[in-house]
């Protein structure tokens, strides 16, 4: 895969999945997210780079929230200072509003990539050939492209298609790139990214991108490589605690001689993020667990019986727990009986209590009891009285 490219040489920054204006778990993330783009706009300084390379989901919705869309507007203007920006939207940017102005933009060194029709068309950068492939939602490109099938394989096949074709006609030596939005296949998933099955088969082959040389790919949010030249940057940030272990940034890609080298530059962390799970009395107590006070958290908690008071009580020592599950050690297995069978011939103030009683740990006390009698007669009288 890849083309020899002769004495040319490129470096990149290859990032994706900035996500503005999302929060994680209500907490509000745009100061973290403003804190990247300083790393982002130093990195760039420092390292002398060619291009930045967004590769999609530079919002986390298609309308989003004006202080999202003034830290955008902030960051592009400092990165065109530098060097050059390339971007493409992805599947949570409205491609229209991302593409507001594009022709514009692109006479001052930020070319925004999300017209259909420009796919197959380079963006020349010190003698280098980018293609920007905007996320391809397959039942709106089925038509004008007349694929017999609707998935993101043929698709994105289609759109790389277009580009090999550009290619050959290229000076010989010329190192291509392309960004892309996508799921291919092998790729680790977190808990964060929205799906994008809709409309056809999600999953693309990575060797659908073979005969370019670089492929700066966004959605996933875990850094990773395919291949050598077929690569996540992953978000700035994490967006989920099933991110506590990634390590976030972006790719410093050097395209040198028919090689590619490429070095992950990590990014501030604004606070770390970790699942812990145990009794809340050892929780609350142990020293073990000390080292987790200042971090967002996911606690489950394994008592036998779900403890009074419980989020209150571990904010005192955890004041940035997020997230609280109860899973009790030695619970019973499951039922296996079908929910008809497990109700049937069963009152309705008796499946009130088994729903209290499972939501709380505890058996019904009779204060309760008397409470959900005393509801349930209401009902009936308000029922009968219509």
């Amino acid at each position: 895969m890849g083309a020899v490219y002769g004495c040319h040489a490129m470096r990149f920054l290859h990032t994706s999945d900035w996500h503005l204006g999302r929060s994680f778990h209500r907490e509000d993330l745009l100061g973290a997210q403003a804190t990247f783009v300083d790393h982002l706009v130093e990195t760039v300084r420092a390292e002398s780079v060619d291009a930045v390379l967004i590769s999609g989901d530079v919002y986390d919705r298609a309308l989003p929230p004006v202080d999202a869309v003034r830290l955008c507007n902030e960051a592009l203007k400092r990165l065109a200072d530098l060097t050059r920006v390339v971007l493409i939207a992805g599947n949570h940017d409205s491609a229209q509003r991302l593409g507001f102005g594009a022709d514009l933009m692109d006479a001052a060194g930020v070319h925004v990539r999300t017209d259909l029709a420009a796919v197959g068309k380079p963006i020349m950068i010190d003698g280098a050939a980018i293609y920007g492939i905007p996320y391809l939602e397959p039942e709106l490109v089925r038509a004008p492209w007349e694929l017999d099938e609707r998935s993101h394989a043929a698709a994105l096949t289609e759109a790389m298609r277009r580009i090999r074709a550009d290619v050959t006609g290229l000076p010989a030596g010329t190192p291509s790139i392309v960004l892309a939005h996508a799921f291919v296949t092998g790729g680790e998933a977190s808990e964060s990214e929205r799906d994008i099955s809709v409309g056809g088969a999600f999953h693309v082959p990575a060797g659908v991108f073979d005969g370019v040389g670089y492929v700066a790919l966004g959605h996933l949010h875990g850094r990773q490589a395919m291949s050598e030249r077929v690569r996540y940057s992953g978000s700035p940030l994490a967006y989920s605690f099933s991110e506590e272990r990634q390590r976030k940034g972006c790719w410093l890609v050097d395209l040198r001689d028919g090689g590619v080298s490429a070095e992950f530059a990590e990014a501030p962390v604004p606070r770390r993020i970790s699942r812990l799970r145990g009794r809340i009395d050892e929780l609350l107590t142990s020293d073990v667990y000390e080292k987790y006070e200042q971090r967002w958290l996911q606690i489950t908690l394994t008592d036998a019986a779900r403890p009074a008071g419980a989020m209150e009580r571990l904010r005192r020592r955890f004041p940035h727990a997020l997230v609280l599950g109860f899973e009790p050690e030695g619970a019973l297995a499951v039922e296996d009986r079908t929910w008809s069978e497990r109700i049937s011939g069963r009152a309705e103030q008796d499946l009130a209590r088994d729903f209290i009683t499972e939501v709380t740990g505890a058996p019904v006390d009779a204060a309760e009891r008397a409470l959900l009698d005393e509801a349930f007669q209401h009902c009936r009288i308000k029922e009968n009285a219509t």
